[in-house]
């Protein structure tokens, strides 16, 4: 039986233990991620947390939404068996009516339900040696790396306040206040468990802007950037995103650059020899 149960009277350790051991196990999903990122969330849970599908959730105006939280690409069902169709579609069902709309992007992948929309993540695996890893590049991304490296850049740990500093200069969206808050706590807190690291480049003493990513036993997760315009002519994401490639090289891990929809960022994943790694995206509304 499925339950809807208020993160209050939710059992964490149960709760996180389905998580760490489901074979869809995501970051996102962890009980202490959520509570940086999601405004409010509670969970369905299938018995005695054999399976679990966290909801996040809004309310504004007296009004309840379920909504992705910002720095949380995917949630859905979690459990040791691989979710179908039709048992996630059960979880769903359970979602209560007293949100009058859902809007959630859920790694489980339909396969023949169409009135899930599809979106792209692009994934690399980095069981490989470097140097097969970089011939897969494509040529354009191989030069980029090469001009930057003729530059002799360098990596520097840097803290998550010099990438906001130099997203608000250098880019036209603008978090708010709270989203800026959850980013450093994230970062603050992800460190902390050793679930984190933030890479930032330099040209000499010149700091051209960085990456934050999230760390896992079976992921890297390439979270957010930010650079500059010097570090944009200096090709220093292509530097940063190589560097850590390199150093994760010959392991079980996978990269994964978040995102694609939007088809330049796609192709600048894709030219890493990245591939296509697709999740869904469910609406619904009262309204």
């Amino acid at each position: 039986m499925i339950q809807y149960v208020k993160r209050q009277h939710l059992d964490v350790s149960k709760y996180d233990l389905c998580i760490e051991n489901s074979i869809q196990s995501r970051i996102y999903a962890f009980s202490w991620y959520l509570d940086i990122v999601a405004d409010h969330w509670d969970v369905l849970v299938l018995n005695d947390y054999e399976a679990v599908m966290p909801v996040p959730w809004k309310k504004k105006y007296g009004i309840k939404y379920i909504v992705q939280p910002y720095f949380c690409q995917q949630l859905g069902v979690f459990s040791k068996q691989k979710s179908d169709d039709m048992e996630v579609l059960q979880f769903i069902k359970k979602i209560p009516k007293i949100f009058v709309k859902v809007n959630l992007q859920l790694k489980n992948y339909f396969s023949q339900n169409t009135s899930f929309s599809i979106n792209k993540n692009y994934i690399l695996s980095l069981n490989d040696c470097h140097e097969n890893l970089f011939n897969s590049f494509n040529k354009g991304r191989k030069h980029a790396i090469k001009s930057a490296e003729k530059r002799q850049l360098s990596l520097k740990k840097v803290s998550i306040n010099k990438l906001i500093d130099i997203q608000k200069v250098n880019y036209s969206y603008e978090f708010s206040a709270n989203q800026i808050k959850k980013l450093k706590d994230l970062s603050t807190i992800s460190i902390k468990k050793k679930n984190a690291f933030i890479h930032g480049v330099f040209n000499k003493d010149v700091f051209l802007g960085g990456g934050f990513f999230l760390k896992t036993d079976s992921r890297i997760i390439y979270l957010f950037s930010a650079f500059n315009s010097q570090g944009k002519s200096n090709q220093a994401a292509s530097f940063l995103i190589n560097s850590v490639i390199k150093e994760y090289q010959n392991t079980d891990l996978i990269l994964d650059f978040e995102g694609g929809n939007i088809s330049s960022i796609g192709s600048f994943f894709n030219s890493f020899g990245a591939q296509t790694e697709n999740y869904v995206l469910f609406k619904r509304s009262f309204l």
